[in-house]
C-alpha cells in the first residue's frame, strides 16, 4: 500500500492494492455470466427509464471503487483486522460478498424474482462497498456506497417495473 498525498484528516491519496482484489471479487459473476445459458436475463435486459439514475448510479458506483482504492487511512496497512472493529466489518464484507455469490447462484438458475434481484444483486454490493469503508476508515468510501445504495436500488426498481 502506497501513500502520496495527505487529503484531509487521516485520509491519503495512495493505492491499495487489495482494493482491486476486492472489486474483481465482487464483479466476479458478471466475468462467468457468459458461461451459463440464461433463458432470461433480466438484469441485463432491463429498459432504461432513468437517464437521470443512470448516470449517477454510474458515478456513484465507479466513485465508490475509484475511493476504495485511492483512498487510504494514515494507519492503514495492507491487510488488517487487528481490532474488534476491524474484524467485524471485515467479516461483515465477506458475509455480504458470499450473499451475493448466493444471490447470483439463484439468479444463474432460474430464481429471478424482483426480490431475489434487488436483495441480493443490487442492495448487497453497495452494502459490501460500505463495510469495506468502515473496516478500512474510508470515510469517504462509506458515505458513497450510502448514497450508492439508494440510487442504484431506486435505479433498478425503476428498471424492473419499466
Amino acid at each position: 500500500m502506497v501513500r502520496w498525498v495527505k487529503l484531509f484528516g487521516n485520509q491519503y491519496l495512495g493505492f491499495w492494492v487489495l482494493g482491486l482484489v476486492l472489486f474483481a471479487l465482487q464483479e466476479l459473476p458478471y466475468m462467468l455470466m457468459h458461461l451459463f445459458h440464461l433463458e432470461t436475463n433480466p438484469i441485463m435486459n432491463m429498459t432504461e427509464t432513468s437517464v437521470i439514475l443512470d448516470i449517477c448510479e454510474k458515478v456513484l458506483g465507479s466513485l465508490c471503487i475509484a475511493l476504495m482504492v485511492f483512498i487510504v487511512h494514515r494507519d492503514a496497512k495492507l491487510f488488517s483486522v487487528s481490532d474488534g472493529r476491524e474484524k467485524l466489518f471485515f467479516t461483515l464484507a465477506i458475509i455480504l460478498l458470499l450473499a451475493n455469490f448466493a444471490g447470483w447462484a439463484l439468479y444463474f438458475t432460474g430464481h429471478q424474482s424482483v426480490f431475489v434481484m434487488l436483495l441480493f444483486i443490487v442492495a448487497l454490493p453497495p452494502l459490501y462497498y460500505v463495510a469495506i469503508g468502515i473496516w478500512r476508515q474510508n470515510t469517504p468510501l462509506s458515505i458513497c456506497g450510502a448514497f450508492f445504495i439508494a440510487v442504484h436500488f431506486m435505479h433498478v426498481l425503476g428498471n424492473l417495473r419499466g
